[in-house]
């Protein structure tokens, strides 16, 4: 494994970070394609002894049941400080801004709950979920500085907003003397690639770390179509991501498969070969063991010029799709789809 400092954190981080959604009850939650805890924490430790110490989960995956299982497998299996957790907050609810619970109170209640369900002292990274349009800026800025003072969060990162919104935090940061987002989690991988209009320029031009989640699209980037698996059959909200896309997709996901019957290797190391050529660690899912080791294995594959030349070629313009659709009703609608699943508060 390689590792790679986060941005203008202090953070060194393996090349390759396990995503968590994948971790957690699955009666208890959005999905149903989840593991149970010792199948989690099995994919989780084999992660650990492949050199993997960056690690990404959520209190919305599985209602906090992820949290719960990747601090249990910390605890039983690692040094606590040898391992980067990052985990995500959820905007306020309804319920909250009708209760007049502040942008600040919220936070605070989030991080406790996190703590308490990881097992753990602090977080390395904690980030900002989805763009909260019904809380002012400085409100959550104030509330992660203060978790930060308080040794609770190491450092801030931010998830699907638009880089105008991350430059405007940042700056507002600088302003008020509190902590900068060190991160962005962004959508992007090789089928969707409309981070690097603006987001990925901003972030190199302010040493920002970029660690994108959906790096192998759902699975769609590590197998030629008609292969079933559970996940696939059942993830509506990764069906709405690339369905519509799927015809304008086929070739670049052939060719994947071109480039990865030439090396004798695995899709998954080619297309994740190609995005580490581009951002800092991308977020990789695992809930099998060939998962885990398609993502290691990716890091020491290098293509050429002309590799990444051919895997770009066929790539067209994509709409917005998710939570970054239509910025402030889709953010909300997709926050109450989580809220719905999320018993937190």
């Amino acid at each position: 494994m390689k590792y790679v400092k986060l941005g203008n954190s202090n953070l060194k981080v393996s090349k390759v970070c396990m995503g968590c959604m994948g971790f957690g009850d699955p009666n208890n939650g959005m999905h149903t394609w989840t593991l149970p805890e010792r199948e989690s924490i099995e994919i989780i430790s084999q992660g650990m002894d492949s050199g993997i110490n960056f690690f990404d989960t959520a209190i919305g995956y599985q209602n906090g049941t992820s949290e719960q299982y990747l601090g249990k497998a910390i605890r039983e299996n690692a040094v606590r400080d040898d391992i980067v957790v990052a985990t995500k907050f959820l905007p306020r609810s309804e319920e909250e801004i009708k209760n007049n619970v502040s942008g600040q109170r919220h936070i605070h209640n989030f991080v406790e709950k996190s703590l308490e369900n990881l097992g753990l002292d602090y977080i390395d990274l904690y980030i900002y979920h989805m763009w909260d349009y019904n809380t002012p800026m400085y409100d959550i800025l104030e509330g992660l500085n203060e978790v930060i003072d308080e040794g609770k969060v190491r450092y801030i990162g931010i998830s699907n907003c638009f880089a105008w919104q991350l430059a405007k935090a940042n700056a507002l940061a600088e302003s008020e003397g509190f902590a900068k987002f060190v991160s962005v989690q962004g959508h992007y991988n090789l089928i969707f690639r409309e981070e690097e209009r603006e987001m990925i320029p901003l972030c190199k031009t302010d040493n920002i770390a970029t660690t994108p989640y959906s790096s192998l699209a759902s699975g769609r980037l590590s197998r030629l179509p008609g292969t079933e698996s559970k996940r696939l059959n059942e993830d509506f909200y990764a069906k709405l991501k690339y369905e519509s896309s799927e015809s304008k997709d086929l070739e670049i996901i052939k060719r994947v498969d071109e480039l990865a019957q030439n090396y004798g290797v695995s899709m998954t190391e080619v297309s994740l070969a190609w995005l580490l050529t581009k951002i800092t660690s991308p977020i990789v899912g695992a809930t099998k063991t060939h998962h885990v080791e398609g993502a290691v294995n990716s890091v020491d594959l290098e293509l050429s010029d002309d590799d990444i030349g051919y895997l770009e070629e066929p790539y067209v313009a994509h709409d917005l799709v998710g939570v970054m659709a239509d910025n402030k009703v889709t953010a909300s609608d997709d926050d109450r789809v989580w809220a719905k699943h999320t018993k937190v508060i």
